[in-house]
C-alpha cells in the first residue's frame, strides 16, 4: 500500500508539472500558451518562460491576453472600442492599443498607441486629431496620460486644413491602424503667378511647374480650374510627381502672402555656378540658407527641395533666399512609412517610385482598383517597412488613375461648433453643410445637431471652403 500511495503521488506531482509547463514555463522549442483572460490586465508568458507580452494594456472585463510566441514575444490584439487590446512588442514588451471612446477610428484603427517609430508624408484626408493616408494620428493637443502633445511647425498657414501636404513623425501600430505623432510640420510647396491653363486636361502652369487637379484636390477661393484665370496668383499643397510636375492636393487663391515659391526635383545641378533647375525654372541659390537637412555640400541631383524667393523669376531664372529639403523619407531598415504620392519610373510592382523614393510592391495588399491598373502617373498611398533603401509595402492604396478617378473621403471628427443650421457650422475650424437631402445620419437626426455635440462627419467635396457632408455619425449623447 505504501508503494501504490508513492506511485500515486508521482502520477500527481508529473501531471502538476506539465499543467505548469502547459502555461508557459517549458523549454524554448515549444510554442507559447494561451493567456488566460483578465478583468483589466493580463501578461503572458512565453514558452521559454520570459515575460511574451509584458505588462497588457488596461481593458474591459473579458479581455483576451496576447499569446507567446517562441521566442517569448506577444502578438498583439487588436485594440477595441472599450480600450481593450494590446500590441505585442518583438522585445517582450506591450504597448496598448486603446480603441476610439469617440467614434473616431479610421478604417479599424481607432485612436490606439503604437509600437514603431513612423514617418507619414502626404496630404491631410481630415481632422481630429490629424487623419494621414487612412490613418487617424492622435496628437494630444494637451499633456495627458504622461503623453506629451504634438509638436507643430507650420509655415504659409496658420492652421492645419484638409489637402494640405504634410509630413508626421511619431509612432504607429505594425498595421498601420493607429498612429500618434510626436512632430507635425507642413509647407505649401507652390505660389506665383498662373499660366498656360488646360480646362480640359486638368492643369496649369506657375513658375515653369505644370500642376495637376484630380477630384480630390480642395479649392479655397474657387471651386474648380475653370474658375481661374490667367494671371492670378495661386498657393498650391501638392505632391512632387516627374520632374517639373506636382500634384495639387489643396489650391488656394489670393494667398496672404505673395513671395513666390517652387518645389520639385533637383536637376542639372552646377555646383561650380551654384544653380540647377526645377521644371522650366533656373533656380541661383549663391545667396540662399540652406535646411531641412541639406546644405551646399549636400545637395545632390534627384533631390526634392523647396526654394523660396523675395520677386518673381525673371527670364526664366529665380534667385533663391533659401533652399529647403523636402520632406525627409527615412532610409534605414525596419523604419515604418507611409507615403502618398504619384507613381513614377514604373518598371514593375516591384521597381517604382513615389516621391523619389524606391518602391517594392510585388506583395502588397492592393485596395481601390485593380492591380493591372497601376503604373506611371497613377496617385497611390503606401504603408510598409524600409528595407536597404526601398520600401517594401504591405498595403497599397490606389486613389486616383488618370482618365478615371479614385474615391475621395474626407473626414472631420470632433465637437460642433458655431452652429446656426443644419447647412452650416463647424468642427475642427471646417465649415460643413449637412442640409442636404442626400446626407445620411446615424445615431441621431439632424434635429440633434448642436453646439458641443461630438460627431464624425464624412464628405468628398468642399464647396466655397465647405465641407458637404455625405454621413454624420453622433459619438456621444
Amino acid at each position: 500500500m505504501k508503494i501504490h500511495h508513492r506511485w500515486m503521488r508521482g502520477i500527481f506531482f508529473a501531471g502538476a508539472i506539465a499543467l505548469l509547463l502547459s502555461c508557459g514555463g517549458g523549454g524554448g522549442g515549444s510554442s507559447g500558451s494561451l493567456g488566460t483572460l483578465g478583468s483589466s490586465s493580463s501578461s503572458v508568458t512565453g514558452s521559454d518562460g520570459a515575460a511574451g507580452g509584458g505588462s497588457g494594456s488596461s481593458g474591459s472585463t473579458g479581455s483576451t491576453a496576447n499569446t507567446g510566441s517562441t521566442d517569448g514575444t506577444g502578438t498583439g490584439t487588436a485594440g477595441g472600442t472599450d480600450g481593450s487590446g494590446s500590441t505585442g512588442g518583438t522585445d517582450g514588451t506591450a504597448t496598448a492599443g486603446n480603441g476610439s471612446g469617440d467614434g473616431g477610428g479610421v478604417g479599424s484603427g481607432g485612436t490606439g498607441v503604437s509600437t514603431a517609430d513612423a514617418t507619414g508624408v502626404g496630404s491631410v484626408g481630415g481632422l481630429g486629431s490629424i487623419i494621414l493616408n487612412g490613418v487617424r494620428y492622435k496628437t494630444y493637443p494637451e499633456a495627458a496620460d504622461g503623453i506629451d502633445p504634438a509638436n507643430f511647425s507650420l509655415e504659409d498657414t496658420t492652421e492645419l486644413q484638409i489637402g494640405m501636404s504634410v509630413r508626421i513623425a511619431g509612432k504607429i501600430d505594425s498595421e498601420f491602424t493607429a498612429a500618434t505623432a510626436e512632430q507635425v510640420v507642413s509647407a505649401a510647396e507652390l505660389r506665383g503667378a498662373v499660366s498656360a491653363i488646360d480646362v480640359a486636361g486638368g492643369s496649369f502652369v506657375v513658375m515653369g511647374t505644370a500642376v495637376t487637379v484630380d477630384n480630390a484636390t480642395v479649392w479655397s477661393g474657387a471651386n474648380r480650374l475653370d474658375q481661374v484665370t490667367a494671371g492670378s496668383v495661386v498657393q498650391v499643397w501638392g505632391l512632387p510627381s516627374a520632374p517639373g510636375s506636382l500634384r495639387a492636393t489643396r489650391v488656394e487663391l489670393k494667398p496672404a502672402s505673395a513671395e513666390p515659391l517652387v518645389t520639385g526635383t533637383v536637376q542639372n545641378l552646377d555646383p561650380i555656378g551654384q544653380r540647377f533647375t526645377l521644371g522650366q525654372l533656373t533656380v541661383q541659390y549663391s545667396g540662399a540658407v540652406f535646411s531641412g537637412g541639406i546644405d551646399q555640400a549636400t545637395l545632390a541631383e534627384g533631390a526634392i527641395v523647396r526654394v523660396r524667393g523675395s520677386v518673381a523669376p525673371m527670364a526664366g531664372v529665380f534667385s533663391a533666399t533659401k533652399v529647403q529639403g523636402w520632406y525627409a523619407v527615412p532610409r534605414q531598415d525596419a523604419a515604418a512609412v507611409q507615403l502618398a504620392g504619384v507613381i513614377t519610373n514604373y518598371a514593375g510592382l516591384n521597381a517604382f517610385k513615389v516621391l523619389g523614393t524606391a518602391i517594392d510592391a510585388s506583395n502588397a495588399q492592393v485596395t481601390g482598383g485593380p492591380s493591372t491598373s497601376i503604373g506611371n502617373g497613377v496617385k497611390v498611398e503606401l504603408d510598409g517597412f524600409m528595407s536597404n533603401g526601398v520600401l517594401v509595402v504591405k498595403k497599397l492604396r490606389i486613389r486616383n488613375i488618370p482618365g478615371t478617378g479614385g474615391p475621395v473621403a474626407f473626414t472631420l471628427i470632433g465637437a460642433i461648433g458655431n452652429y446656426q443650421s443644419p447647412s452650416s457650422f463647424v468642427v475642427k475650424g471646417q465649415q460643413v453643410n449637412a442640409g442636404g437631402g442626400a446626407t445620411v445620419f446615424e445615431n441621431g437626426t439632424a434635429a440633434d445637431l448642436a453646439n458641443g455635440r461630438r460627431v464624425t462627419v464624412v464628405g468628398d467635396t468642399v464647396v466655397d471652403g465647405v465641407l458637404i457632408a455625405q454621413r454624420v455619425s453622433f459619438t456621444q449623447p
